[in-house]
């Protein structure tokens, strides 16, 4: 049961790193669209 637990808290974590991260790419792909220099 500890080690369901564990496995749980551990998915849990990763997802949430994960979606903070595509967030923050997904923000600087913006911003650097946005800010891109027209020639």
């Amino acid at each position: 049961m500890k080690k369901l637990l564990l496995l749980a808290a551990v998915a849990a974590t990763g997802y949430v790193l994960w979606t903070r991260y595509a967030a923050e790419r997904d923000d600087r792909d913006l911003w650097a669209e946005v800010t891109d220099s027209v020639e």
